[in-house]
C-alpha cells in the first residue's frame, strides 16, 4: 500500500492533487479506510486522507442545520446533534460489520461519498436529500463550493447531489452542510412471526400505504433472525417481519392500534417496547443480522417490492441464498457461498428478468477485481459517466476504476 498522506488544510489538499495531476499520479481517495474494501479495488500510486480534516465549522439548532469537515467522525456528529434532541434523518447504515471495522471509524465525508442511508431512508428520503451544500477539491486542484444553508438556493446543475454518491471518483468532499431534524422521543415496532416472503412484503408494503408513518421495515428468517433478535420475539428457525413507528406517546398508541387493526388480515401481529424497540433498529442499521463472514460474497439489490420476493426464490433455485429485505422489499441483502466470481453471472441473469439493479458489496479483493462490483450500465449511460469523470478530473487521478473499469 501507498504511504498515506494526510492534509491538515483544504488549500495543502489542494496542493497535493495539483502535483498530482502535474505528475500523472493516480490517488486513492479515503477517509479513516473503513470502507477501502468496497467497490471495484483502485490501483494508484499514492493515498490521500481527509482523516485531519475534520470538526464541526458551524452547528445552529434552531435553524436545523449544521456544518461539519469531512473527516469529522459520524458518530462525534451524531453525538452532538443527539445532545440537542436532534439527528440526521436518513440514519447512515453503518457498514464496519461486513468489511470487520471499528464502527466508530466511519467518517462524514464517506457517509456522501457513498450516499449511506439507512432503515429510515423508506420514509425520510436519501443522504443527498438532506445535503444543502459541501466544498470539495476537484482532479485539477480546483475548489468547488456548491450548495449552501437552506433547501432552495440552487439554479442550473445541483453540484451538491452530484457529488453525493460519486465514490471519490469526480473529487475530494472537504465540508459538507447537513438538513437535521428533531429526535422522536418514542419508538414503536409491530411485528410478525412466521410470514411467507410474499405475505411479509405484502404487510410491509401495505403499511408503508397507510398514513401512519412507518419509518422502518425488515423481513428476515432463518439465522438471519438469530442474529438480530431474542428467542421471545421470534424463534430462530422462523420469519420475523417488523414495521417501525416513531412520535409522540400519544400519537404512537393511536397509530399503532389502528396499523395492527389495518394489518391483522395478515395475522396476528405483536407489538415491542421503546427499549427493545430501540436495540432492535440499532442493530438493523448496523446490519447485524447479515455474517461476518467475509468470504461470503454480499450483493446489495435494489428492485421493486413486488418483485423482491420472486428475486430470491429465483435465485435460491440454484444457489445457498440468505436473503434479508429492507425498504418493503425495495432493497434486498443477500449473502452467498463462497466462489470465485461471487456468481456474478448467475445474479445478474435472473436480475435482468426482473429489472432489478445490483451491488457487490463484499467479496474478496481478487473477486472484486475481476468483474464489474457495480450494476453495469448502458452505453448512453457509461458515455455520461465519463463525460463526467473528464469534465471534473481530466486526467483520471481519483479514484480510477473504483466504479467502473476504465474511468
Amino acid at each position: 500500500m501507498p504511504d498515506v498522506t494526510m492534509p491538515t488544510t483544504e488549500a495543502e489538499l489542494a496542493d497535493f492533487v495539483k502535483a498530482a495531476r502535474a505528475s500523472s499520479t493516480p490517488i486513492e481517495v479515503c477517509g479513516f479506510r473503513s470502507k477501502r474494501e468496497a467497490g471495484r479495488p483502485a490501483n494508484c500510486a499514492a493515498l490521500v486522507s481527509t482523516a485531519r480534516l475534520g470538526g464541526i465549522v458551524f452547528y445552529e439548532p434552531s435553524e436545523l442545520v449544521v456544518r461539519a469537515r469531512a473527516g469529522t467522525p459520524l458518530h462525534e456528529l451524531e453525538a452532538t446533534l443527539a445532545r440537542k434532541n436532534q439527528e440526521l434523518a436518513f440514519e447512515p447504515t453503518d457498514l464496519s460489520r461486513i468489511y470487520g471495522k471499528d464502527s466508530m471509524a466511519a467518517s462524514l465525508g464517506s457517509v456522501a461519498a457513498m450516499n449511506i442511508s439507512g432503515p429510515r431512508r423508506i420514509l425520510k428520503g436519501a443522504a443527498r436529500d438532506y445535503l444543502l451544500g459541501l466544498r470539495a477539491i476537484n482532479g485539477e486542484g480546483e475548489t468547488i463550493n456548491a450548495g449552501g444553508r437552506v433547501m432552495k438556493n440552487v439554479t442550473g446543475v445541483d453540484l451538491t447531489r452530484g457529488l453525493c454518491g460519486s465514490w471519490g471518483t469526480l473529487a475530494v468532499i472537504t465540508e459538507l452542510t447537513f438538513k437535521v431534524l428533531p429526535k422522536a422521543p418514542e419508538t414503536r415496532t409491530v411485528f410478525f412471526v412466521g410470514l411467507a416472503d410474499e405475505a411479509a412484503v405484502g404487510v410491509m408494503s401495505a403499511a408503508m400505504g397507510t398514513p401512519y408513518e412507518v419509518s422502518g421495515t425488515i423481513h428476515l428468517h432463518g439465522a438471519l433472525v438469530a442474529r438480530l433478535t431474542d428467542p421471545e420475539i421470534a424463534p430462530a428457525k422462523t420469519a420475523l417481519t417488523a414495521l417501525r413507528l416513531e412520535g409522540s406517546p400519544q400519537s404512537l398508541a393511536h397509530r399503532v392500534e389502528r396499523l395492527r387493526r389495518l394489518l391483522s388480515p395478515f395475522g396476528e401481529s405483536y407489538e415491542l417496547d421503546h427499549e427493545r424497540s430501540r436495540y432492535l433498529w440499532a442493530d438493523v442499521r448496523s446490519l447485524a443480522f447479515l455474517s461476518a463472514q467475509f468470504d461470503r460474497p454480499l450483493w446489495r439489490i435494489s428492485v421493486a417490492p413486488s418483485k423482491a420476493a420472486p428475486v430470491v426464490r429465483a435465485l435460491s433455485a440454484f444457489l445457498d441464498v440468505r436473503a434479508a429485505y429492507e425498504w418493503s422489499g425495495g432493497l434486498l441483502w443477500l449473502e452467498l457461498p463462497p466462489s470465485a466470481d461471487a456468481s456474478v453471472t448467475d445474479v445478474r441473469r435472473v436480475l435482468a428478468e426482473y429489472d432489478a439493479d445490483s451491488m457487490l458489496m463484499r467479496a474478496p479483493r481478487s473477486v472484486r477485481s475481476g468483474i464489474e462490483v457495480f450494476h453495469p450500465q448502458p452505453v448512453a449511460k457509461m458515455n455520461l459517466v465519463r463525460a463526467l469523470k473528464k469534465s471534473f478530473d481530466p486526467a483520471g487521478i481519483l479514484n480510477p476504476g473504483r466504479m467502473y473499469a476504465g474511468v
